[in-house]
């Protein structure tokens, strides 16, 4: 996981060859002004999920994971609170494998939770199971799908 603002994304470009035109994308658009839904940066390899979101309480909220992709998400209009936990510390799954949707959902607890502010980053790799949508309200936020 990488936490982050959205001004020092050059730091992480080397990690993976898809993340420069990920956030030459966020950097270079109004975040704020883009319409809800999906947009193909790079056909399946690099598509952008602009969504509006309620959110939920930290027991309500459930740990996830992903196989296929890398999840970069920038809260936009809100603070929003993620949990993080170690994928190979995840042993309670509610949710087996979609391959549809790429997630396993679990009932652990989150380990750690960070609050990530509009105009921040935080990166979810495959090995991260993460809880976002931790906050009060409904709020936009941008979730980037990198495959791996």
């Amino acid at each position: 996981m990488i936490l982050d603002s959205i001004l020092n994304a050059g730091l992480y470009l080397s990690i993976h060859p898809r993340l420069k035109k990920a956030f030459d994308f966020l950097i270079s658009t109004d975040l704020l002004t883009l319409p809800l839904g999906k947009i193909e940066l790079d056909g399946s390899n690099l598509i952008v999920n602009v969504v509006e979101i309620e959110g939920k309480t930290p027991e309500v909220a459930r740990l996830e994971t992903h196989k296929l992709y890398i999840d970069i998400q920038i809260p936009l209009t809100t603070t929003e609170t993620m949990g993080w936990k170690a994928g190979n510390e995840l042993k309670v799954i509610t949710q087996p494998y979609n391959s549809e949707k790429d997630i396993t959902f679990f009932a652990d607890t989150a380990t750690n939770f960070v609050k990530v502010q509009p105009d921040e980053f935080v990166i979810f790799f495959p090995e991260d199971g993460h809880q976002p949508g931790i906050f009060n309200g409904l709020h936009k936020k941008i979730i980037v799908k990198v495959l791996v």
